[in-house]
């Protein structure tokens, strides 16, 4: 049997633009504290979410009443029917001079074309004799814990973008569950797992993690869901570049520091977290989770799904519904947006 780590070398290296998965660019929706699944309706929630998808985003979107293709007209997503919701935190530089923060920026990845935002990918690694069950709708879950004060590798990981970094799985170890505490000269990848086996029942659950579990094999799925949770489901995965590599001087480094600290004042980086909500159009997930076998459907080339330009998914944005000023552009702010303090 070949080995998960050698597949996923593969998956992550220059030749993953020829695997059985979807790998695709979604550019920026949005950057403000709006958090629908964890704090509906509030305005703002405590810390700045970086958001992606489609520009049906709201502060309130419940299942029964809120179908986001039905009500998005644009998403910033390769795949134009492709109007789910994908958030994390935003990372920040905290002066070590003077103490005001600025929002790190992302960048595009390997072989993609996009307006910061993040990569996602579905990956089929937990299907049984190919059989892959699409999320529903009104499906959503978190991967990560935003009050974590330990290592998860399992879900959450950080890699130093240099020269000698390589490529390799996620989260193996080449990764940090931590932020990196040396100078990331070609940035920072963030990377969040989300899990691939489904109770089969539940579309979400009052932590918004119980109704889904990762196989028994961990991080990356196999097939091997328990028996609590034995549908197997797309498994999803953020990968963020964050473009710290303009943050260069030695003093911010080693000897267990660094400079940077997310949105809700973690600065080791143990609970960066990520929220997902489903809105493929119709059955267009399912259709191309089972196309994924043939090859017919890899990466950002599939031919049952719809694709559309860089320009265009570029162009779909969403004006800020909590109207403040999140440190976007090169600005400086006093504080973290909502006043987090920082832990270290």
């Amino acid at each position: 049997m070949i080995s998960k780590l050698f597949i996923a070398g593969a998956l992550w290296g220059q030749s993953a633009l020829t695997q059985n998965m979807l790998r695709f660019a979604c550019s920026q929706l949005t950057v403000e504290r709006a958090d629908p699944l964890v704090n509906p309706g509030q305005a703002p929630s405590p810390h700045t979410h970086q958001i992606i998808g489609g520009n049906s985003f709201n502060l309130t979107m419940t299942p029964a009443e809120f179908d986001p293709p039905s009500r998005s007209t644009c998403t910033t997503c390769t795949y134009s029917e492709d109007f789910s919701n994908y958030w994390t935190a935003a990372l920040y530089f905290k002066s070590p001079e003077n103490g005001t923060f600025q929002r790190v920026p992302q960048f595009a990845n390997v072989g993609l074309q996009q307006d910061g935002g993040m990569t996602v990918y579905y990956m089929p690694y937990s299907a049984k004799n190919n059989k892959m069950t699409a999320f529903k709708p009104g499906f959503r879950m978190i991967a990560g814990d935003p009050t974590a004060k330990k290592s998860n590798r399992i879900s959450i990981c950080h890699r130093c973008q240099n020269p000698n970094s390589g490529f390799g799985a996620p989260c193996d170890s080449n990764d940090f569950a931590e932020l990196p505490t040396k100078y990331c000269a070609n940035g920072i990848r963030a990377t969040v797992i989300f899990p691939s086996c489904w109770d089969g029942k539940n579309l979400d659950s009052p932590d918004h993690k119980s109704h889904v579990a990762y196989s028994n094999s961990g991080g990356l799925g196999s097939p091997n869901c328990p028996s609590t949770h034995p549908v197997a489901i797309p498994q999803v995965m953020y990968e963020i570049m964050w473009d710290t590599g303009r943050y260069k001087n030695d003093a911010w480094y080693g000897n267990g520091k660094q400079p940077f600290v997310y949105s809700f004042g973690d600065a080791k980086g143990y609970g960066q977290h990520g929220d997902y909500l489903f809105g493929w159009k119709d059955d267009s997930l399912q259709k191309a989770m089972d196309a994924l076998p043939s090859g017919k459907c890899a990466n950002a080339n599939c031919n049952v799904l719809k694709v559309q330009s860089a320009q265009q998914a570029m162009a779909c944005k969403k004006a800020q519904q909590v109207h403040e000023n999140v440190g976007g552009s090169g600005e400086w702010i006093k504080e973290l947006p909502g006043g987090m303090p920082v832990t270290y």
